[in-house]
């Protein structure tokens, strides 16, 4: 028996378990080498201690982030081909790898190879995993099914946290070399999982499998294959497919900038408004901190080494519970709002944290008072969290997903994630130099960026809360303003009732009819079907 009997919720819930484990895998590696770099073993093992090696450590550091970026570029090869499932699995094993070349190095070229790889692996999960669980998803538990999985990956990174913290009380290599191997207990999850678990029932349709196709549909749902309401779902992702191969651009007439008169379905926009909420997460300033947060309250607020890795755990359990504030509020606030509430709070903080840090190294201030402003600091380092959390940890994930056509939905979430370590990898590279040269200063940047946010979300995000993805197909067939906040609808929280309507009424229709004869049917597209029969711009 497929999926050991498992049907509906409980068969989405070991698919999330699957997902949420990746997610999590993730947000330990983001967390645990910050409390690593400052581990005196660690330093004195690879010989990175001392201003003189600040440039090497942050490249030992950021180095990880180039190896996600290949990875997620491979994702845009593998994620067609083999599928989802399969691709996560290739991934996986490609992690344990690099992970057990971290845990056994005794140089920096064998640990920059390490993290080379266990980066490639991991650039290859993260930018399938999101599409595989949105794929498998209803629309009213997609949101906050993929928001929940970046939730677990804050539970990674405090967990993270609190494993460094708790080893820094022990000496010698078990204090660093732990840590990194604990991560490798997710990838024991990951493989006892993901095998037995169904694929994509849209990337089965999109390569021909459709009996297979059809049968997972029916157990997502827990229904009949022959049940009007999996028929519907079954033709509107043959619609989109079939219109996909109509009016899809090639990957290599979008490299050229050749899009034409084929495109109907604004591939170049929606590919660039998914990559652009992952840069907009990196240039958020997020990974100056997660990274680096015992490092800047080290440097910049001027504590202790204990002290700076006891207030970075406690921070990422504020993190981690503030967070939990999205779930409920992804799909009833809606993607936009989430990230401009999340922008105008960010940028508050860092506006905030500047001004305190600029006067704790005033000479006219008393150098106690100089200390006491820069504790204050700490407060908005923590009420940053808070707003990322809600906001900007799990919607950057999810948007690409969402907001790319079926045939680029892997590619769009490739090119997503790739984006979001290459932006990921400046940011923790020059990070270390940034609070090393400029020292306050370096916080503008953050400020500037965040606030920059506010306008480019309200003028071009369409909202995807609460739309199948088939309606944002349909969005960009019926509306190729560049414009965005003008259209009543397209910025709505709540699903247009035009698209309501048009399911109902197709669920209506389907159900009058002879299953079989739709089952054979479905998949011809008629001219009248699609509604439209004129080329479109991209």
């Amino acid at each position: 028996m497929p999926y050991f009997g498992l049907k509906g919720g409980w068969l989405t819930f070991w698919v999330t378990v699957a997902c949420a484990t990746d997610m999590t895998l993730f947000g330990y590696d983001q967390g645990v080498f910050g409390g690593v770099i400052v581990t005196d073993d660690f330093l004195n093992t690879l010989d990175l201690g001392g201003p003189q090696n600040t440039s090497l450590l942050g490249t030992v550091t950021a180095i990880y982030d180039v190896g996600c970026f290949f990875g997620a570029c491979a994702a845009f090869w593998l994620g067609e081909r083999l599928g989802r499932k399969k691709t996560v699995l290739v991934g996986t094993t490609i992690m344990t790898i690099g992970a057990i070349l971290q845990i056994s190095a005794y140089s920096v070229a064998q640990m920059i190879a390490g993290r080379v790889i266990a980066g490639i692996g991991n650039g290859i999960n993260t930018a399938t995993a999101p599409v595989w669980q949105s794929e498998t998803s209803t629309v009213k538990w997609r949101g906050k099914l993929v928001v929940i999985e970046l939730i677990l990956n804050i539970a990674g990174f405090s967990l993270s946290n609190w494993m460094t913290y708790g080893f820094s009380y022990t000496n010698g290599p078990i204090s660093w070399r732990f840590p990194l191997a604990f991560q490798l207990v997710f990838m024991i999850i990951l493989f006892s999982t993901v095998p037995w678990l169904p694929e994509s029932p849209r990337w089965l349709i999109a390569h021909g499998y459709e009996d297979e196709a059809f049968q997972i549909l029916a157990d997502l749902e827990n229904k009949d294959v022959d049940h009007p309401f999996v028929l519907t779902q079954h033709k509107e992702i043959m619609y989109a497919v079939e219109y996909e191969r109509k009016n899809g651009v090639a990957w290599m007439d979008l490299i050229r900038g050749r899009t034409g008169t084929q495109g109907g379905t604004c591939t170049v926009r929606r590919l660039l408004l998914g990559a652009g909420t992952q840069a907009m997460q990196q240039l958020a300033g997020i990974n100056v901190t997660s990274y680096y947060l015992p490092t800047v309250l080290i440097s910049s607020v001027g504590l202790t080494n204990k002290l700076a890795r006891l207030l970075a755990a406690c921070n990422s359990v504020s993190y981690l519970l503030f967070s939990l504030i999205a779930i409920p509020n992804v799909e009833r606030w809606g993607r936009r709002r989430l990230m401009m509430y999340a922008a105008a709070g960010q940028c508050f903080c860092y506006l905030i944290i500047t001004i305190l840090l600029r006067f704790s190294v005033d000479p006219s201030i008393a150098v106690r008072s100089q200390r006491q402003i820069a504790s204050a600091s700490i407060a908005f380092f923590f009420l940053y969290y808070v707003c990322f959390g809600i906001g900007f940890q799990g919607v950057p994930w999810l948007y690409p997903v969402e907001i790319n056509s079926l045939a680029m939905r892997t590619k769009g979430a490739a090119i997503g994630t790739a984006t979001n370590w290459a932006f990921n990898f400046m940011v923790v590279e020059i990070t270390p130099i940034g609070i090393q040269s400029l020292g306050w200063r370096f916080y503008i940047i953050w400020i500037i960026f965040n606030f920059s946010f506010l306008p480019v979300i309200y003028l071009f995000y369409p909202e995807t809360a609460d739309r199948t993805l088939e309606d944002i197909d349909r969005l960009y067939r019926e509306n190729h303003n560049l414009f965005i906040f003008r259209d009543k609808e397209a910025i709505a929280p709540k699903r247009p009732a035009a698209y309501v309507e048009i399911e109902e009424s197709e669920v209506r229709r389907n159900s009058s009819i002879d299953p079989r004869m739709l089952r054979r049917a479905v998949g011809k597209v008629t001219s009248n079907e699609a509604g439209f029969e004129e080329q479109e711009k991209v």
